[in-house]
């Protein structure tokens, strides 16, 4: 009961900060016109999933660690908040997982495409690749619900985006690394100004994303791992333990303003630009 009572607080607490911390994001990104429309689309499109995390999700599921308290009567009241706990936590990290994929793509279309990528690439066609993200996310997880045997399906899609993340950022990194030599073997011929400052921004955006993409991976291996256990097998412990992978999972919308403000210069520049503004100072 202790436990449960000391994970639920945790949930409280990383609700809070994830809110705050998103919210702040999207504040700045609003007011930041530097960043190439698209992208920055996509990284709000990351900074509402995780707001809504902290705002929706971790405080349903915390409601969950509370309920244990609860009396036989109010069993109802809980199937209706662990029903709305799974939908939305598999609608949003659905989101996420899909949204980091797209941020990868974007990287390496930017790569390939080269000048024609803001042709290509627009506002219009990002919109609607996010709407059918949020749609197709919202059906699967409304599926957990009503038929639990679309597991299999959550695991071939997270599979699925796993393997174009690697291989994108396979692409992009083999590409730099070329460029790179290319680079020390005509090095009696200086590239223009414009082109190296282009191609150091373009390694700066990847590697940027790049950590955005690993901490999401890191803080949902253990869940998933601990998951894949428990399907074959019941252990008191394991459950135990899955309750601190899902903090972990949850964690993740904390972590992700710190990092977008750690990597992304214009963003930390925007984030700053707005405290100073909250706070009533020139």
């Amino acid at each position: 009961m202790a436990t449960t009572n000391l994970i639920g607080a945790v949930h409280i607490f990383f609700s809070v900060t994830a809110f705050l911390g998103n919210y702040l994001i999207l504040v700045s990104l609003h007011k930041e016109s530097s960043l190439h429309p698209p992208s920055k689309l996509l990284y709000r499109c990351l900074a509402t999933t995780d707001l809504s995390v902290g705002l929706v999700a971790q405080p349903l599921h915390a409601t969950l660690s509370f309920s244990y308290s609860w009396s036989l009567e109010d069993w109802r009241i809980f199937q209706y908040i662990n029903d709305a706990d799974i939908i939305t936590s598999h609608m949003l990290c659905g989101v996420s997982l899909l949204t980091m994929t797209a941020i990868s793509v974007d990287r390496l279309l930017a790569m390939l495409l080269g000048l024609r990528y803001r042709q290509i690439v627009t506002l219009k066609r990002t919109y609607i690749v996010l709407v059918n993200f949020w749609v197709l996310s919202l059906v699967a997880s409304l599926g957990t619900i009503f038929n639990y045997n679309v597991t299999f399906f959550h695991v071939i899609v997270i599979l699925i985006c796993l393997v174009i993340s690697i291989t994108s950022y396979s692409k992009i990194f083999s590409a730099l690394r070329h460029h790179q030599a290319q680079v020390q073997d005509h090095s009696q011929q200086q590239p223009s100004q414009p082109s190296a400052l282009n191609v150091a921004r373009y390694r700066k955006a990847v590697y940027s994303a790049l950590w955005v993409q690993l901490a999401l991976v890191v803080c949902y291996t253990p869940y998933g791992i601990v998951e894949i256990v428990l399907s074959k097998t019941y252990s008191l412990h394991l459950w135990a333990f899955r309750d601190i992978t899902i903090v972990l999972v949850y964690f993740n919308s904390t972590l992700n303003p710190c990092l977008y403000c750690w990597k992304i210069s214009e963003v930390r520049q925007a984030v700053k630009r707005t405290i100073r503004q909250a706070l009533c100072r020139p």
